[in-house]
């Protein structure tokens, strides 16, 4: 890896002299050529979903951390990831510390201040590559908290159960609606459909979602679903 330096740390387990594995650290820039596979999978790990996002972006072209926050608005990626200007330009300053981006240069436009410009690295290219790789192929579980109240939804009435599906089934109603404009939106936009994947695939899960909490809502108030309480 050139201008790059691999730093080695090992960790272990509970046992004695028992290593798990070994992480691969990427110090300073350089290319991602010859990048062991071990390192690539540490470069990826490091790579949080926001910062995945800001390496994609640059995949297209170099940008400023403003026109990235813009751009990432305007494409509904704050559906995906939670967009913060702080942390943007926190994220932007740790991947080029990392040696994942380049600065390019400053520009200025009128009046306002300097805007450092940012490209891709190539350290960057294969972070980014190998993130959505490991990413797709094995998915961690997330866990979310409505399915868990589902499960322990018994423990209410059945009225209540109604009451509070039906006030879920409008703000997923609502979110299906948020869904269907971004789409409308993004394809008035010079940008292929296979940039904004991620909505249709939001679309089809919360219409789903929809299907089966209207489904239930009826089995429950028709007594087709027994119910304890």
């Amino acid at each position: 890896m050139s201008g790059a330096v691999l730093s080695v740390r090992l960790v272990f387990g509970f046992a004695p002299c028992v290593i798990f594995h070994v992480e691969y650290l990427v110090e300073g820039h350089g290319s991602g050529v010859g990048v062991t596979s071990a390192a690539r999978v540490k470069l990826a790990a490091r790579v949080t979903p926001l910062g995945a996002a800001v390496l994609a972006l640059l995949a297209e072209r170099p940008m400023h951390p403003y026109q990235m926050f813009s751009v990432l608005m305007e494409r509904r990626q704050d559906r995906l990831v939670k967009i913060r200007a702080g942390s943007l330009y926190h994220t932007v300053e740790r991947l080029a510390r990392d040696g994942l981006l380049e600065v390019t240069g400053t520009e200025r436009a009128g009046a306002r201040p300097e805007r450092t410009m940012y490209a891709l690295a190539d350290a960057g290219t294969v972070a980014l590559e190998d993130w959505v790789r490991r990413t797709m192929s094995e998915p961690e579980p997330e866990f979310p908290r409505f399915p868990l109240a589902l499960a322990e939804a018994h423990n209410l009435s059945v009225d209540t159960v109604v009451g509070l599906l039906t006030e879920y089934l409008q703000i997923v109603e609502t979110d299906i609606d948020a869904y269907r404009t971004a789409i409308e939106q993004l394809q008035k936009l010079p940008l292929p459909e296979a940039h904004w994947l991620e909505i249709d695939y939001l679309l089809a899960q919360r219409s789903a979602e929809r299907d089966w909490i209207a489904t239930t809502l009826k089995r429950l108030q028709s007594k087709d679903l027994p119910w304890p309480k």
